[in-house]
């Protein structure tokens, strides 16, 4: 039971938008809350404001800039109570060690039951319905819908709305197929769905439902030429980024007939969408309004509320600024290591006596982590023997850690070689294309890879039926064979006139897609590790130059003895600026 603090002691709040009144309650039971019920605030207004603060809640429609956190010098926490993260300047707000909460969960089960109450609302046809018997007329015969049993539902993005989606799909008895990249067999049998790449989700589908975040590969994912292989039955559905669909070709088909029909509820220009869309006749569009429920507002609100109070009640600082000292055999890493670059990391750690940068981990269940970045320091701490280690953590769903894919430059030998050498990958199939065909190949039929050699040949590397859909080892053979036949480099430049400038014995350049950091946490969790060289995470306000001694972590002292040294050293670092923040999101190469 949560003890009443005294009027002196209680922490102020400041809540910016409205939210639900039961999340207002949980917070005044143990903080002096301040409500701002007017009109947004300016930034000028607001940094007049917060200094007093030492949390913040927000809905999305005030901005919080790095001029306003520089202005709050109390301010711990930033908690999220709607969707909306754009208003917040993370980065900024966490290398000052300030917690910003991400998105709520609660949204993603809203979002999932509009997307349903879309799909039925264009199956039954019950806007024009509504509107007809609205203008007097009774016509029965003119809306004869479409049934949902036994229709399939494709479904791009199987995240956390998509999920939801497919579960609410699979009671109605809607087949369900899904394309996510780089989605695994086992991910598909849990969810029961069927994996499938873009063009047979296209040609398939009854309904096509989008969920997929707005990335550049992502921007304008469905246009003309996918539009022209949906069914001239099948409907159009919407309720991620309004960016995703190229309106101008979506306005297109429905004028040709090539689609029955779309809902939106999102779009590239709001709050004023492109009229001609949002008033034809096959479109049922509806304001952003996918994660606004009561329940959603109020789980949400409780759920910023809990975070606040939380991290209001939690003394140690490191904490705050996500260090946290773990046992060492409780840190796993997703891709393998290279040995000689751990034998050497070992040889210097033990000289200098210190851990300089923490390694950056996101929690598992049962209090494991998954190193994002620092695979090598965390292997080289294993091998030594040292029972525990600092680590970073991170949470690894927010907009702000980001996950590139490295390109690999394959170089030492002649192309003709590496293309045979390629071609001996069990499980993997060399299909020879156009090379400015190959990006768009890449997509739309979910091909692990695909190679540009130095004489400008592209081939398509595809799944064979001998892989039985295991990516992962067919991946760490083709990555095993190459690296086994020349040297290897990482780059994320596709420009091969400049790249053979750098490698003038370049044999080939292996291109690969955007890995989800989802499925990178999920490969980890089931022992799986992808090949060395691959994930790329870029993490803003990471905590550097730490440069803790080795030798308390490696005194068998408890767990908490130890945690307290840490939050003195790190009190002691942000006192004399000791510690190196990066606002930008920064990758580390110190191994």
């Amino acid at each position: 039971m949560r003890s009443t603090p005294s009027a002196e002691t209680r922490p102020r709040v400041l809540i910016l938008d409205p939210i639900h009144p039961d999340g207002v309650q949980l917070l005044q039971s143990s903080a002096e809350v301040h409500i701002h019920s007017g009109p947004p605030l300016d930034e000028a207004a607001l940094c007049n404001l917060i200094a007093p603060y030492q949390a913040v809640i927000t809905r999305g429609r005030t901005s919080i800039t790095a001029q306003v956190i520089t202005a709050a010098p109390n301010l711990r926490i930033i908690a999220r109570a709607g969707m909306g993260a754009d208003n917040v300047d993370v980065a900024a707000a966490e290398a000052r060690g300030i917690e910003v909460t991400p998105p709520p969960d609660a949204a993603a089960v809203a979002a999932a039951e509009m997307t349903l109450a879309l799909i039925f609302a264009v199956a039954r046809q019950l806007a024009c319905a509504t509107q007809s018997v609205s203008a007097g007329q009774w016509e029965p015969g003119a809306f004869i819908g479409m049934g949902l049993t036994g229709k399939t539902l494709g479904i791009v993005g199987l995240g956390r709305v998509g999920r939801e989606v497919a579960r609410r799909a699979l009671a109605l008895g809607l087949r369900v197929i899904v394309n996510q990249t780089r989605a695994t067999s086992e991910l598909a049998e849990e969810w029961r769905v069927e994996q499938v790449n873009l063009r047979d989700l296209l040609q398939r589908a009854d309904f096509v439902s989008l969920h997929v975040p707005l990335r550049p590969a992502n921007r304008n994912l469905i246009g003309a030429a996918e539009l022209a292989l949906m069914k001239p039955t099948a409907y159009l559905i919407n309720t991620a980024r309004g960016e995703l669909v190229d309106e101008d070709a979506l306005l297109a088909a429905l004028e040709a007939g090539q689609i029955a029909g779309a809902a939106l509820d999102v779009f590239v220009n709001e709050p004023q969408p492109k009229p001609a869309l949002v008033r034809h006749p096959r479109v049922l569009a509806t304001p952003h309004i996918a994660g606004a429920t009561e329940d959603a507002r109020r789980s949400a609100a409780l759920t910023a509320a809990e975070r606040v109070l939380a991290v209001l009640g939690r003394p140690r600082r490191a904490e705050t600024l996500g260090l946290r000292l773990v046992p060492t055999d409780q840190v796993f890493p997703h891709e393998r290591f290279h040995p000689a670059r751990v034998e050497r990391l070992k040889k210097r750690l033990m000289q200098e006596g210190r851990l300089v940068n923490p390694p950056i981990v996101a929690e598992m269940s049962g209090k494991r982590y998954v190193v994002l970045d620092g695979a090598t320091r965390v292997t080289s701490f294993q091998q030594l023997n040292i029972p525990h280690i600092i680590v970073q953590v991170v949470d690894f769903q927010r907009n702000n850690v980001k996950m590139n894919t490295w390109f690999h430059v394959v170089h030492g030998g002649r192309a003709e070689s590496l293309v045979q050498v390629v071609g001996r990958v069990a499980g993997l199939q060399l299909t020879p294309l156009p090379v400015e065909t190959l990006p768009h190949a890449l997509w739309e039929r979910s091909a692990l890879g695909y190679l540009i050699t130095a004489e400008r040949s592209g081939y398509l590397l595809e799944l064979t039926d001998r892989s039985n859909g295991d990516w992962i080892d067919v991946l760490v053979e083709l990555v095993d064979a190459y690296g086994a036949w020349g040297d290897v480099g990482r780059t994320l430049d596709t420009d091969l006139d400049a790249l053979q400038a750098q490698y003038p014995d370049l044999a080939g350049l292996f291109v690969y897609p955007q890995f989800a950091p989802e499925i990178v946490i999920q490969v980890a969790e089931r022992g799986r590790l992808l090949p060395a060289g691959i994930t790329r995470f870029l993490i803003p306000g990471r905590i550097l130059r730490l440069n803790a001694p080795l030798d308390m972590l490696a005194a068998g002292v408890t767990l908490s003895a130890k945690a307290d040294w840490l939050d003195r050293i790190v009190e002691e670092k942000l006192a004399n600026r000791g510690v190196r923040y990066y606002e930008e999101p920064v990758m580390l190469l110190d191994e």
